[in-house]
């Protein structure tokens, strides 16, 4: 197994829990909120002001990069109300000792009004809203504490970031129902306003019994199980990702953005991944629970994978630990060798270990419960992704695709309507295939 030479400093991310699993909403296919389980004696989930001036301090420090990005997610952080993060931002000033501090916040949207709008503005955030789609994809699981649906509110703090011309993003979960109809989201989120799309693959098993920590959701590190009902299914996800694809490559490159798809053109220019999920090895990703606890990954919140608390050890110990080096190198490490000869290997790298729990064709544990529908994905993207990839390397817009593709349908339309045989409609009395067929594609695709 190698190693990371001695006295490496990776720059990496955490995804701050500033009030744990606490949520205002109760979305029946979230893999967080069980995890109040793990702190049954904490009645206070608000990150204490020594925690988080102790978080602050030492992530700025511990990153060797000019630009450092807090990421708050919870659970439900607009919970802890505008104060804290001005708190936070304050703290932020007090030690960037000349680096340049982002914050992003991802939330329901559910609690924003014009006072979160200001304050998202003028701090500069980031913000990522979690919408499934239109009224009744999003309503099917997301929904609040009474069962009620939350489009409408949803919809009102999305008008409100728009209002206050706070940055925002979208964060889609594909799951059971939604992902039978791609169009009708994609659409939809476009409509809204949203120039940058992630659509994020639910995938949940579901033990016969709980554990001893009180958890329902079966942790990465066990190969059995059941998959939930609201997880996506493998195929239909590549075929979400796909119909998607086929309407953006036509129409929208440059001006929708679609993480999948970007990081897919990483893939293709053979560059490094910058989603974890994509990339060949993690462990640059961790999370940090409102009482300082850090764990390997936030889809790793198990008590297994428990690194120690960032008040006890500092957080840069805690990241260049023997153990964390271990988990990050295990994805490419433990790959099945069913995948080392697959085609797409490139651009999926088993995606993320944590759905790695069947079996491959010969037998070897360790198969992405994802394969088949990123093989479909990939293999479907392939010689759009290899025309794009070209255009950067000449210092061209990947945009162009969109006219290269009406140039080539256009091509197989009039051969198909008269025949490569016939004589060619423009008048010059040669065969269509000597004439106007003969025409060269504006790039030969290897």
């Amino acid at each position: 197994m190698s190693r990371p030479l001695q006295g490496a400093r990776q720059a990496f991310h955490v995804m701050a829990k500033p009030n744990g699993p606490i949520c205002n909403l109760d979305c029946k296919y979230c893999f967080y909120l069980e995890k109040e389980s793990l702190y049954p004696n904490g009645s206070d989930w608000r990150m204490s002001d020594e925690v988080l001036e102790n978080y602050i301090r030492q992530y700025i420090e511990s990153q060797d990069v000019p630009i450092v990005t807090f990421s708050w997610q919870g659970g439900e952080p607009t919970l802890l109300g505008v104060d804290f993060f001005r708190k936070a931002l304050t703290l932020q000033h007090k030690y960037a000792n000349g680096k340049h501090v982002e914050n992003a916040l991802q939330t329901n949207g559910v609690l924003l009004d014009d006072a979160w709008g200001e304050f998202l503005k003028e701090g500069s955030f980031l913000v990522g809203l979690s919408i499934d789609g239109p009224r009744g994809m999003h309503d099917h699981y997301r929904v609040n504490k009474v069962g009620q649906p939350t489009f409408d509110k949803v919809m009102q703090g999305l008008e409100c970031l728009k209002r206050h011309s706070v940055d925002f993003n979208t964060l889609t979960v594909v799951q059971r129902h939604n992902s039978y109809h791609p169009l009708e989201v994609y659409r939809f989120l476009k409509e809204v306003g949203s120039g940058f799309m992630q659509f994020i693959p639910i995938v949940e098993r579901v033990a016969e019994a709980p554990s001893p920590y009180g958890l329902v959701l079966i942790s990465p590190s066990v190969k059995s199980g059941g998959v939930s009902p609201w997880s996506v299914e493998p195929i239909q996800y590549g075929r979400f990702l796909s119909a998607i694809f086929d309407e953006w490559v036509r129409n929208d490159v440059g001006k929708q953005f679609v993480q999948t798809f970007d990081v897919a053109l990483e893939s293709w220019l053979g560059i490094p991944q910058s989603l974890c999920v994509f990339g060949e090895t993690c462990g640059t990703a961790l999370a940090v629970e409102h009482n300082g606890d850090v764990y390997s990954c936030d889809h790793y919140v198990y008590p297994e994978n428990k690194l120690g608390n960032m008040t006890r050890r500092r957080l840069r110990e805690l990241v260049d630990s023997g153990r964390q080096q271990r988990f990050g190198q295990e994805k490419r490490d433990a790959l099945p060798r069913y995948c080392h000869s697959c085609d797409v290997r490139f651009a999926c790298n088993g995606e993320c270990p944590k759905h790695r729990f069947l079996r491959t064709p010969d037998g070897e544990e360790g198969l992405n419960y994802l394969c088949q529908g990123y093989k479909l994905f990939f293999r479907h993207i392939d010689l759009y992704m290899k025309f794009m990839a070209h255009e950067l390397q000449q210092r061209r817009a990947p945009a162009n695709v969109m006219a290269w593709i009406r140039h080539e349908e256009r091509g197989a339309l009039s051969e198909v309507r008269q025949g490569r045989n016939e004589t060619c409609a423009c008048g010059s009395g040669r065969k269509y295939k000597r004439c106007c067929g003969a025409t060269e594609n504006l790039m030969s695709v290897t």
